[in-house]
């Protein structure tokens, strides 16, 4: 339809809309023929009645409607509608009303809209920096290399079982001191006290911010998270932490001096608090303080220049802005963080005090020492010594054939590779469940005890990524499932009723109704804790639910059956239980359940083309599953064989094999995983699609998924990590800054020039709703951040130097203007004041003290 002039006279219409009109202003009688006429334009239909229902009636869906929002927003003459507001306001007099009523919000100063420039480096600096983060690289490597083999020869000169033990306690002892003092002498000596403020990336304070967090992050004391032992480490970088506190997420903050907590806090697992981030090309710095008290859910996000009062609450899936804060004794949740009645600490406090805890961290430490570190080096030594082809090999006077090689290389990869499989799985289904009558559900434990210990370990046995990985996007996977202890009830099978990626705190409290789908990223938080106490219990997920990506799931979660909860949904825990409904959001609202275009695949879903269609999806799965068995296996020999090459050199070079061994290492893993992942693309980018999840086209996708990517993590905050994209087939710019992005369909995302990810952001292009999949290209113009942990679906467009808020969700189909900045969840513009707290700011020197003025809290 054609919108009329405005210097039309129409019949009817005042002098007062008139002079509207030609001033460029809506009026109310006007905005709901025009908000329909883009409406029909973007579904392609003539008209659009002004009482028709968006979903019901139309048949649209929530990528058209993004489509719509977004062309709307380019009207000065209509106010913005956000896609909250559509879920609100379901037709368009609905939707004209509630934004007449309800304007949004009054434009900012033009000092706070003015666009925010992004630093661009030379290509000199990134050049320079990335070669001085490979040399520092191999450097470690060659340290690390000849500390290894020096170690190695001297437990080797040990006479008799006594002997190798002490010799491999002490080798270890030393090692694992070493290794954890590293980082914390390196922090003091290259940066001393952090401070807030801001550098830009790839220059000489960003090098030394990246030695610093890549060898915290390469820390062993990691493995004490949830232990008081790992709060002593943060102290001793120079966090203020009082008495009790509890951490439990293993994202490692990294400027601690500007992180204080309270005593009696407890930080609960996939929560940032890192004290700094990344931004239009810089790394900005800033202070993080929670007072006494605090509890802070699952899968949060803490920006710099958050407080948090004593007694307050942050429930799960949400997060705290720059500069928000929340008072003493209030709860909070939602991304952005609001004010609510919900109270999440939902156990009972325990007798836990200083003695209690320090046993705990000491009995760790003594088992650590006497039983895994002489047992780990020593049982190296003893492997070495029995087995003939490493022992001759050892012998620089012992010639072998070549041809020995290969075959010892075979025999010892299918050893080991065969062995973890078969008694990994073995030991997954039984001994957890021998381990859960230790801790019986629903009642209350004091932490830093015998069943607390026994509670973690069962966590972390069961959290193998690895079976979840092998298992996922098939019909095995509930088998795999019910192995471990969840409870399916009666299983509609679908060939993808989960994902490959999933965790839970105890596996045999973890139920999932009939019918139910659940995508990747599933958290089933099955555990309650406070300060000083946890408690095991039962979470219930309903029949015919799908879960989108990215989902912590509490007990008590309010939802039951036939629900939609889409990607990075806060589950509610309070109101009634929502039924038949979708939700969507943090905090959440009800949206449709499903809508018309997903019905057109319903055919599959039933009867006998659901099972023709299940019978030839497992047969193309086990074929994926046994490949993938296959290709790991080639990449555990390549490993083998170059180990066993490197120990045959290693009479002749000397210790510099083994630390280029390391090297070579990650350079092969990478290249083989890249190789393998263009050859299942046939090196060719991926097509958008629209089709049901029993199409052929959608298995090789599901088989794409399975190519390991755990390994690019080392390449984080290095130019090494955007060529690396490049070569999967991510079409990415130049000078591109990523933190710790993952991308799950590299060939559909486009990444422009100096764009800044940062750590825990997600760029998704696809999405798996029911028994439909749809995928689109994702485009991230030049100079755009996503925040720590934002989430970017499929369809969606930003543009030049756009930002994206930390924790956010950028729903499918969005239109980001150029320079505009959004946040939420779901995102919508949410403009930041251009003016930066005290302390910050691109004219002052780079957030580092001197080393000699370095001193440990």
């Amino acid at each position: 339809m054609v919108e009329q002039s405005s210097d039309v006279h129409i019949e009817g219409m005042d002098d007062e809309t008139l002079v509207a009109r030609r001033v460029g202003g809506p009026s109310e009688s006007d905005t709901p023929s025009r908000l329909a006429d883009v409406l029909a334009d973007v579904m392609g239909v003539e008209n659009v009645p002004a009482d028709a229902h968006f979903f019901e009636s139309l048949g649209a869906n929530s990528l058209v409607m993004a489509q719509f929002c977004a062309r709307v927003r380019k009207r000065e003459d209509l106010p913005s509608p956000s896609m909250r507001d559509i879920y609100r306001y379901p037709t368009i007099h609905a939707l004209a009303e509630g934004l007449t009523k309800t304007p949004s919000a009054p434009a900012p100063t033009a000092e706070v809209m003015t666009p925010e420039p992004v630093r661009r480096a030379s290509g000199l600096a990134h050049t320079l920096c990335g070669t001085a983060q490979l040399l520092i690289f191999l450097g470690y490597s060659l340290v690390a290399g000849f500390a290894t083999a020096g170690g190695y020869q001297w437990v080797a000169t040990s006479s008799g079982v006594w002997d190798v033990y002490l010799r491999s306690l002490v080798f270890g002892g030393v090692g694992f001191v070493a290794l954890c003092a590293f980082p914390v002498v390196a922090k003091w000596v290259l940066v001393g006290r952090w401070k807030a403020g801001e550098f830009p990336v790839w220059g000489l304070a960003y090098l030394r911010f990246w030695v610093v967090k890549t060898l915290l992050h390469a820390n062993p004391m990691i493995l004490f998270i949830g232990n008081p032992l790992y709060v002593l480490y943060l102290r001793a970088l120079g966090a203020r932490i009082g008495k009790g506190v509890t951490i439990l997420s293993h994202s490692v903050p990294v400027c601690t001096d500007l992180l204080t907590i309270g005593s009696g806090t407890v930080i609960r697992k996939d929560s940032f608090f890192l004290g700094y981030r990344a931004h239009a090309g810089y790394i900005q710095t800033g202070r993080i303080s929670i007072g006494r008290d605090v509890y802070i859910g699952e899968k949060t996000v803490l920006d710099i220049d958050t407080s948090m009062g004593d007694g307050a609450q942050l429930g799960h899936s949400s997060s705290l802005h720059r500069g928000q804060s929340v008072p003493a004794g209030e709860h909070q949740h939602g991304s952005p963080a609001q004010t609510t009645d919900v109270d999440y600490l939902r156990v009972a406090p325990a007798r836990c005090g200083t003695a209690r805890r320090a046993w705990f961290g000491l009995a760790s430490l003594l088992q650590l020492f006497l039983l895994y570190l002489p047992l780990g080096v020593g049982g190296l030594y003893i492997v070495f010594a029995a087995v003939p082809a490493v022992r001759r090999r050892l012998d620089p006077r012992t010639a072998l054939p070549p041809g020995e090689l290969v075959t010892d290389a075979v025999v010892l990869s299918l050893v080991m590779f065969v062995g973890f499989v078969v008694l990994g799985l073995g030991l997954l289904c039984t001994l957890p469940r021998l381990l859960h009558l230790v801790v019986p559900p629903d009642r209350v434990f004091p932490l830093y005890g015998f069943r607390y210990a026994v509670h973690r370990a069962t966590a972390r046995m069961t959290n193998i990524k690895f079976f979840a990985w092998l298992f996922g996007d098939s019909s095995y996977v509930v088998h795999y499932l019910r192995g471990i202890g969840y409870d399916l009830s009666h299983v509609e099978q679908t060939g993808s009723n989960f994902g490959t990626e999933l965790q839970h705190e105890n596996p045999l409290l973890v139920t999932v109704g009939s019918g139910t789908m659940v995508a990747d990223g599933l958290s089933v938080v099955n555990a309650d804790y406070s300060a000083t106490s946890f408690r095991v219990s039962r979470a219930t997920i309903g029949a015919r639910n799908f879960l989108g990506n990215n989902i912590a799931y509490p007990i008590g979660g309010r939802t039951g059956e036939n629900c939609l909860l889409a990607t990075k949904v806060m589950v509610p825990l309070d109101g009634e239980v929502r039924e038949g409904v979708g939700l969507l959001g943090s905090p959440c609202f009800e949206i449709p359940r499903s809508v018309e275009r997903d019905s057109r695949f319903d055919r599959f879903r039933s009867g006998d083309a659901l099972r023709r269609s299940l019978t030839a999806k497992n047969r193309y799965n086990l074929r994926s599953m046994a490949f993938m068995l296959f290709v790991r296996w080639l990449h555990v020999l390549g490993l083998t064989l170059l180990g066993l090459a490197t120990v045959e050199l290693y009479g002749v070079l000397g210790h510099v094999v083994i630390a280029t061994y390391m090297a070579l290492t990650l350079v092969v893993t990478t290249l083989y995983y890249v190789l393998l992942e263009r050859c299942l693309t046939r090196f060719r980018p991926l097509r958008p699609m629209l089709c049901s999840i029993y199409d052929p086209a959608f298995w090789a996708q599901e088989r794409l998924w399975k190519v390991p990517d755990r390994h690019l993590n080392i390449y984080n905050g290095t130019p090494f990590k955007a060529l690396v994209w490049r070569l999967t087939g991510v079409r990415v710019g130049r000078r591109v800054f990523d933190d710790g992005c993952y991308m799950t369909d590299r060939t559909l995302a486009v990444i422009g020039d100096d764009c800044t990810l940062n750590a825990g952001s997600k760029v998704q292009c696809h999405s798996q709703e029911d028994g439909t999949f749809k995928s689109d290209i994702s485009t991230l113009g030049a100079g755009c951040t996503l925040g720590v942990g934002a989430h970017v679906h499929y369809g969606v467009t930003m543009g030049d130097g756009a930002r994206l808020a930390p924790d956010s969700f950028l729903m499918k189909g969005e239109e980001v203007p150029a320079h505009a900045r959004w946040g939420g969840n779901p995102a919508v513009e949410m403009p930041e004041a251009a003016v930066l707290p005290a302390g910050t700011g691109r004219t002052t020197p780079p957030s580092v003290d001197s080393a000699a003025t370095a001193s440990v809290n």
